[in-house]
């Protein structure tokens, strides 16, 4: 008997924003029958080779396996933006991922991606575009939020049309807004619905 199928929801979180941001994000995949969710995050990486994390966190959600990313029926990836950009620690994670490409594990699945940064204009939608770049190579389908979401034309805090946002007003502000909660929850509804669409 085959698992049920899930969509992975995978993040970096340093400060915890992301981290609010993914419970969001499952809470709305949660919604939708038929499909399980998975809270996975990716470990820190080391300034030297010489470290390595523990087999399991601290704290939080445990860390993903390539298996547990190759076998999800949709992926909402999440990282703080850095410099417009995701995070090390993600991205390092991603380019773990060639024997996946290799064999069309990810292809016409669908994925997303979520952000936060702690200005207003600090590169969010780049972050999300390019945690976007190696899942279209992947073959993955990039799922936005549109702009039936009301939250995102009111929304004076985080949201954008590539994919959920938050704006931290410091690295100590991990509340969202309640436009910023909807929009999460939002997305993961849209993923998990888009993700039994697409099972083969």
């Amino acid at each position: 008997m085959s698992p049920a199928p899930y969509v992975l929801i995978l993040f970096y979180s340093r400060h915890g924003s992301v981290a609010n941001m993914a419970k969001h994000i499952a809470r709305g995949a949660n919604t939708v029958n038929g499909i399980d969710v998975k809270i996975r995050q990716v470990p820190d990486v080391a300034d030297t080779t010489t470290l390595t994390s523990p087999a399991l966190p601290d704290a939080g959600a445990p860390y993903c396996t390539l298996e547990e990313l190759a076998e999800c029926s949709g992926l909402a990836l999440g990282s703080p933006s850095y410099f417009g950009s995701m995070a090390a620690p993600l991205k390092h994670f991603i380019d773990q991922t060639s024997t996946l490409w290799l064999t069309g594990r990810l292809i016409d699945k669908p994925a997303c991606g979520f952000t936060s940064a702690s200005t207003m204009h600090g590169g969010q939608e780049q972050c999300l575009h390019s945690m976007m770049t190696p899942l279209l190579h992947h073959g993955m389908v990039w799922m936005g939020l549109p702009y039936k979401n009301k939250a995102l034309i009111s929304t004076l805090s985080g949201g954008t049309p590539y994919g959920a946002s938050h704006l931290a007003n410091s690295t100590n502000d991990t509340g969202l807004t309640d436009e910023e909660k909807t929009l999460c929850e939002a997305q993961g509804a849209r993923l998990a619905q888009m993700a039994i669409k697409l099972q083969k």
